[in-house]
């Protein structure tokens, strides 16, 4: 954990979500259309997603696994950085010293993504667990439903800076309440507000501004 890392740029900040990082890196529109204007669509994505995490949910649910005590719904937050959220599972594992280190785990219902969104959003979740328990949490896991598949995520130097930046950016956005403008992505195709962000209309509307631009910017200049 280091005493260096930047914070957020309110002072002190009004909380966000952790989902919020995962929202932004992957979209800023879509961050803004759920958080400023509290645009929501579920779609056959979104509900296989709610399903999965029902097993990771149960807050009074506890085990041991391999001598690690597990924590269901665990709640995060961090003052300093002005985040608040919730994590699927997070194990605290014994070590020689008598101290547990907690490894946070996250549950996702597809596939590796090719955006470090979902890995941001983990590590912030060990960023609040460092502030709030007051140890290092190096490395966390995200759990792959569909594949059942677990794979460890190492919180290096570049996805804690990318995670901070991006917990600054969010906080930005809501405090400029500006809302992105539209663009058509690959990354579109399944987002859940798609129907009502509409990128296919940021496309067609080049031409249209071009357009506009020709005949009466530059008509008044010409004039």
């Amino acid at each position: 954990m280091s005493n260096t890392e930047p914070t957020s740029p309110l002072d002190p900040p009004d909380p966000v979500s952790i989902a919020a990082i995962n929202d932004y890196l992957y979209c800023p529109r879509r961050c803004a259309l759920h958080r400023l204007d509290a645009l929501w669509r579920d779609n056959a994505w979104t509900v296989a997603g709610t399903l999965a995490h029902e097993h990771a949910d149960d807050p009074g649910y506890r085990q041991t696994a391999e001598g690690a005590r597990i924590e269901r719904a665990l709640p995060l937050f961090s003052a300093r950085l002005g985040l608040v959220g919730k994590a699927d599972i997070v194990e605290f594992w014994p070590q020689a010293d008598g101290t547990n280190v907690p490894l946070p785990v996250d549950y996702k219902l597809g596939k590796r993504r090719k955006w470090s969104n979902d890995e941001a959003q983990l590590c912030a979740q060990a960023l609040c667990l460092e502030d709030m328990l007051g140890v290092g949490v190096p490395k966390g896991a995200i759990y792959h439903v569909k594949t059942r598949r677990r794979r460890e995520v190492v919180f290096s130097p570049e996805l804690r800076a990318l995670t901070l930046e991006a917990a600054r950016q969010v906080h930005l956005q809501m405090l400029t309440d500006e809302v992105p403008q539209a663009r058509l992505a690959p990354r579109c195709d399944g987002c859940s507000v798609r129907a009502v962000c509409m990128p296919e209309l940021a496309r067609e509307q080049g031409p249209i501004e071009k357009a506009y631009k020709n005949l009466f910017v530059r008509g008044c200049f010409d004039g």
